[in-house]
């Protein structure tokens, strides 16, 4: 759908901290205690192995006073919304340094300090900028600036992350205060993977991506990859805007100069023509571009960073030879000779098997993708599609039978196995191993992201800095008769986005509606596209 095509109703509202404002006379359309049973059952359901800071007995207390409430008509959706927001707050730990975000519940040997990782960081701040209570994410960002931990151990977006948290909060003081670390972590990647090409290079494996196709085909496993070099993009661009926002407009243009020579290099030299996809260039002396397409190779709509005439590379991955499959799209497409789903060697392989991090990276761009861009690839249907596939694949058979929400690392992507759960738990003499993580080590795994695709993707709030707000739903027009969400704290105001085709289920009238603080701010008929004045 072209914008110009898109109905776009504009609002101004009246609406600037007046008393027809004021939270206190908001009253929200859902309460917490009509979805308090999903956390009972997942408490009921959970083998508390590895409890933080927020144990199971507080976790209905901290969600119903942290988390925006969603209520739609699929039930896997509803579930699996709740699951993650459940699962989120485990990995919230209290440390001497603050707050930090785990990516495993046990302690893994290549972890940091107090058990941290970065390879998922900035999924971990997209996902908590949308908790009511922002010191969790605050002090995780200060965590890693701070030397706290090993920021460069994986690749991570950090500036790009901690400017997306304020586009939710409209709050810029952390952003701006952080900007010399930001700066000077960006040097540091420069000094340590800029080449001469004018490409960043990565092993998969710092990609958290190992065992890869891409990977596998150059020397020590190093390459030229759409990953970093779009992560690099998104932080330089990142910088330029918190450089304006702090008044050094010629640090902003050092930096936007700095992401137009990323975007110009990567376009023209990670872009395989013929196969019309990103791919990965084995950093390996006269090395072509690796034969096969991998999912990564989306990162860069992440980041907004390709021209619109790179739009053909979206038309494999709804395709069952490339990358669709009925639990989740594949790392590498699936008609190339390397792809594999294997149950040996290691456990983690990133050749074939659905990687829920991957799918989130994937949906992110897409929604990117679609709200930004003209094109008949891929459509709001298929967001919706693979949403749900990604929703229903939250689940896991237990050997009583009983099937339980689960998220966890590596999918099959024909059956829905956890592959490395299958393994590991009889790695060693029949058991799991303790070099390998332990009990249970990828149970309530924290690696991607589930609700801040909901939120910004499938109800369609767009974050952003400034008075405009913008919700663009990727929702099907006739596949839900209704859907809600509601206590959504954004730019220090509740909002509720709601439709209602009946006008029987909220009692706030028929069609679609966005209200602020609790007043009616924009209304149409059906669901779409709404830009509107927020302050």
């Amino acid at each position: 759908m072209t914008s110009s095509k898109i109905t776009v109703l504009v609002f101004y509202i009246a609406c600037l901290m007046g008393s027809s404002c004021k939270q206190a006379d908001r009253q929200p359309v859902l309460s917490f205690a009509n979805y308090k049973h999903f956390i009972d059952s997942f408490n009921a359901n959970d083998n508390e192995l590895y409890p933080q800071f927020i144990t199971n007995e507080k976790s209905r207390d901290f969600l119903s006073k942290n988390i925006p409430l969603f209520d739609c008509p699929d039930s896997m959706f509803l579930r699996t919304y709740y699951f993650r927001w459940w699962t989120y707050r485990k990995h919230i730990k209290k440390t001497p340094e603050g707050f930090v975000i785990s990516e495993f519940l046990p302690a893994v040997p290549w972890a940091g300090k107090y058990n941290t990782i970065n390879c998922a960081a900035a999924l971990h701040i997209y996902e908590g900028s949308w908790l009511h209570d922002q010191q969790f994410v605050n002090d995780y960002e200060n965590f890693w600036l701070k030397g706290g931990g090993s920021i460069r151990a994986y690749s991570f977006p950090v500036a790009n992350a901690m400017l997306r948290q304020a586009e939710v909060t409209n709050n810029t003081a952390l952003a701006v205060a952080s900007l010399p670390a930001l700066v000077e972590n960006y040097t540091a990647w420069e000094k340590e993977k800029l080449d001469s090409n004018g490409l960043f290079w990565q092993v998969d494996g710092n990609d958290g991506m190992e065992v890869s196709i891409g990977g596998s085909g150059s020397i020590d496993n190093a390459g030229y990859r759409a990953t970093i070099n779009s992560y690099m993009y998104g932080d330089a661009k990142a910088i330029a805007d918190i450089a304006i926002l702090s008044g050094q407009p010629e640090l902003a243009a050092r930096f936007t100069e700095k992401a137009s020579l990323i975007k110009q290099h990567l376009q023209n030299k990670l872009w395989d023509d013929t196969a019309a996809f990103f791919k990965v260039l084995p950093k390996d002396k006269n090395a072509t571009l690796c034969s096969a397409r991998e999912l990564h190779g989306y990162t860069p709509w992440f980041f907004n960073l390709p021209d619109t005439s790179f739009s053909r590379a979206w038309k494999f991955l709804m395709d069952p030879t490339y990358f669709f499959a009925p639990y989740g799209p594949t790392t590498a497409e699936q008609r190339h000779p390397d792809f594999t789903i294997a149950y040996e060697g290691h456990e983690c392989q990133w050749n074939g098997p659905s990687w829920p991090m991957a799918t989130s990276i994937t949906l992110t761009a897409l929604a990117n993708f679609l709200n930004n861009n003209s094109q008949e690839n891929i459509s709001k249907a298929d967001y919706f599609k693979l949403l749900g596939i990604y929703a229903n694949s939250h689940q896991l058979k237990r050997s009583d039978g009983k099937t339980v929400p689960w998220i966890d690392e590596n999918l099959n992507p024909y059956t829905g196995d956890w592959i490395s759960r299958t393994r590991l738990k009889t790695w060693n003499n029949g058991t799991w191993s303790k070099e390998k993580g332990g009990m249970e080590r990828g149970k309530d795994y924290n690696h991607s992201s589930f609700c801040d695709l909901v939120i910004s993707g499938l109800v369609g709030l767009r974050p952003a800095l400034g008075d405009r707000l913008v919700v663009n739903p990727l929702i099907p027009g006739n596949s839900w008769g209704y859907f809600c969400l509601d206590n959504i704290a954004y730019h220090g105001k509740l909002l509720t986005i709601l439709y209602d085709k009946t006008g029987g289920r909220y009692k706030r009238g028929k069609g679609f509606h966005v209200f602020i603080n609790g007043k009616k701010a924009a209304s149409a008929p059906t669901i779409q596209k709404i830009e509107l004045t927020i302050n």
